[in-house]
């Protein structure tokens, strides 16, 4: 079943130049060259990000967290509840393709492919998406790995309620590292730098399917709570538009989008 799916990956995701176009960002105040040196200066102005909060980053935060605050004070049972009784769809193969899309190899996967793809041809744009993937994906598996050790929420399948909290629970018990949902913030990761970096429209919002499909089948599957995917949904995006972000724009001046993820560790 994985092999399959990976094959159905690959066969819709990769070979973007022949389903649409890249889009060309406007070119940055320095040339790119995507190196180590360049990842390295990245990271550090990532980690110094919450130094530039401003009142209206302070503010979208908040609707962030509260937005997932409420869904776990009203909809995280119920939804539960309601996916538990519909269990006859839990493994076809949308919801196995979405798992899948979260899953850890996938940005190794799509990164080697988008790599190999400009070692051969040479191209930069497939070198710049693959970056991205490879940068992304690092962030935003440390900010999430560090919540979940912080938060040590559990998940649904332990039956213990939607309020159980086990904070700085041992790195090795994942039954108590459900906020946020790890698979959702690596598909919109995924899905965000891919959206990115294509054109028309119309292929910007299928890039998000999948990533849609992730965080259905991690509720169904019953490994998280919504509230869980909520967060990782937002996390993924704006840790993807950030890094994005900084090779488009001429400006490295950081706006929202840094912000929101690191926010929501301190709001929990």
């Amino acid at each position: 079943m994985n092999k399959a799916l990976w094959l159905l990956i690959v066969l819709v995701f990769f070979p973007y130049s022949m389903m649409g176009q890249y889009s060309d960002p406007p070119p940055p105040a320095e040339p790119l060259s995507y190196t180590f040196s360049q990842f390295g200066n990245e990271t550090w102005s990532f980690v110094k990000q919450p130094g530039n909060w401003d009142a209206g980053d302070v503010l979208r935060m908040g609707l962030i967290a509260g937005g997932a605050y409420l869904i776990m004070e009203t909809a995280d049972q119920p939804i539960r509840d309601l996916a538990q009784r519909n269990q006859a769809s839990a493994k076809n193969i949308p919801m196995e393709f979405g798992r899948l899309w979260g899953d850890l190899s996938a940005p190794v996967v799509l990164f080697t492919g988008f790599a190999v793809h400009s070692l051969l041809t040479g191209d930069p744009k497939t070198r710049k998406i693959g970056y991205e993937i490879g940068q992304a994906s690092l962030y935003a598996g440390a900010v999430a790995f560090i919540m979940k050790s912080v938060i040590g929420r559990g998940r649904p399948y332990l039956n213990e309620g939607t309020t159980s909290f086990h904070p700085f629970s041992s790195i090795f018990n994942d039954d108590y590292k459900s906020l946020p949902g790890g698979h959702t913030t690596a598909g919109f990761v995924l899905s965000t730098v891919l959206s990115r970096n294509v054109e028309p429209t119309w292929l910007k919002i299928v890039a998000y399917i999948p990533a849609a499909l992730t965080f259905i089948s991690r509720i169904y599957q019953d490994k998280h709570w919504t509230s869980d995917d909520f967060t990782g949904a937002a996390l993924g995006y704006f840790i993807a538009t950030w890094v994005v972000d900084q090779h488009e724009m001429s400006s490295t001046t950081v706006g929202m989008s840094s912000t929101l993820p690191l926010s929501i560790t301190i709001t929990f």
